[in-house]
C-alpha cells in the first residue's frame, strides 16, 4: 500500500514537474501576448509546438495586427503559413492596406501570398506599389534594347522610349498578366502609333499621340496593373528604311534580269552550236553529193547519153567559172 502511494506521489510530481516546464517554455509568450491584449492560452500555444509551428512568429504577428487595430485569430495565422505563405507579409500588407484605405480582406491577402510565392515578390509589395505607383521603362533592360525602332508611312524609322506609370489592381492581381504583358502591349502600340503616321515628322511635332493611341487601345486589360499614365521619354530618327528597301529591291531585280539576260545568251549560243552544227551536216551532204557526179557522168558516158565533146565542154565551163571565182576574190573553188 505504501508503495502505491509512492507511486501516486511520483506521477504527480512529474506531471507537476512537466506543467512547470511547459509553462516556464511558453510563459514568455503567454505574458507577452496577454500583455499586448492579444492574448493566447497556453493549449494553442502548445498545439503549435507539436504541429512544428514557430508560435513565436505566430503570437509577434497577431500582436503587430492586434496593434494596428486588425482582429486576426492565430489558427487563421497557423493556416497560411502551413499553406507555405508569408504570415508577416500578409500582417504587414493588410495594416498598410488598412492606413491607405483600400479594401483588401485577409482572405484575398493570402491568395495573393500565395500567387506571387516563388516569383520574387511579395504582397506587401504589391499592396505598396498600388499606394505609390511605380514607372516601368519600355521597352524593359532584359532585351538588351533601350529604344523601340517603327518605321513611318514616308519609309523613315523612328526610335522611341516610353515610361509607363502603374499601379497594382488587387482585384486583378491573382490571375493577372505581369509588367512583361505591359511592355509587350505598350510597345506594339508604339510600332502601330508610329507606323500609321504618315511621316516622321508628325511624330516628332506630335509624340504625346503615341501615348494617346495606346492609352485608347487598353494595354492594361486583364493585367494584374492599372496604368495611369504612358509618357514618351525619348523620340529620335532612324535610318531610311524605305529607301534602303527600295535599294535592296531595285539590287534584286538588276540580279533577276542579269540572270534572265544570261538564259538568253545561253539559249541563242545553244541555237547558234545547234546551226553550225546543221550547216555542218548540210555540207557534208553536199560533198556526198557532188561525189556521186562522176559516177553518174561514167554511167552516162557507158550508156552512151554523153560524148567526149560534152564531157570536154564541161570541163571548159567548170574551168571558166573557177577563173572568174579567183577574180572575184570569194577564195572558194569550183568543183
Amino acid at each position: 500500500m505504501d508503495n502505491f502511494k509512492y507511486i501516486i506521489i511520483g506521477i504527480i510530481i512529474v506531471i507537476v514537474l512537466v506543467l512547470f516546464l511547459v509553462v516556464m517554455k511558453f510563459f514568455n509568450l503567454w505574458l507577452r501576448a496577454k500583455v499586448a491584449s492579444a492574448p493566447v492560452n497556453f493549449p494553442t500555444l502548445i498545439a503549435m509546438w507539436l504541429r512544428r509551428v514557430p508560435n513565436s512568429l505566430i503570437v509577434d504577428t497577431r500582436i503587430t495586427a492586434k496593434k494596428a487595430g486588425i482582429e486576426i485569430s492565430t489558427d487563421q495565422l497557423e493556416a497560411h503559413y502551413l499553406a507555405g505563405g508569408e504570415v508577416t507579409h500578409v500582417v504587414l500588407a493588410l495594416i498598410a492596406a488598412d492606413k491607405a484605405g483600400i479594401n483588401l480582406n485577409y482572405d484575398r491577402a493570402c491568395a495573393i501570398d500565395l500567387a506571387v510565392k516563388g516569383t520574387g515578390k511579395t504582397v506587401l509589395e504589391a499592396v505598396r506599389t498600388s499606394i505609390n505607383p511605380k514607372v516601368i521603362d519600355c521597352p524593359g533592360n532584359s532585351g538588351g534594347k533601350d529604344k523601340i525602332d517603327a518605321v513611318a508611312r514616308d519609309g523613315i524609322a523612328v526610335r522611341a522610349r516610353a515610361r509607363v506609370t502603374v499601379r497594382t489592381n488587387l482585384d486583378r492581381f491573382v490571375g493577372g498578366a505581369t509588367e512583361e504583358t505591359i511592355i509587350a502591349r505598350v510597345g506594339e502600340g508604339i510600332v502601330t502609333s508610329i507606323g500609321s503616321s504618315p511621316s516622321y515628322k508628325d511624330v516628332l511635332e506630335n509624340p504625346d499621340k503615341i501615348s494617346k493611341l495606346v492609352l485608347e487601345k487598353g494595354v492594361d486589360a486583364s493585367t494584374a496593373f492599372e496604368i495611369l499614365s504612358i509618357d514618351i521619354a525619348d523620340v529620335d530618327v532612324g535610318d531610311n528604311i524605305g529607301a534602303k528597301l527600295q535599294t535592296e529591291q531595285a539590287e534584286a531585280d538588276k540580279q533577276i534580269a542579269q540572270a534572265k539576260a544570261e538564259v538568253r545568251r545561253a539559249a541563242a549560243i545553244a541555237l547558234e552550236q545547234e546551226m553550225t552544227a546543221r550547216t555542218q551536216e548540210m555540207r557534208a551532204k553536199l560533198v556526198e553529193a557532188e561525189a556521186e557526179i562522176p559516177l553518174a557522168i561514167s554511167e552516162a558516158f557507158r550508156a552512151g547519153n554523153l560524148g567526149i565533146m560534152d564531157y570536154q565542154r564541161y570541163r571548159n565551163i567548170a574551168a571558166d567559172t573557177r577563173m572568174r571565182d579567183s577574180i572575184a576574190g570569194d577564195g572558194t573553188e569550183a568543183k
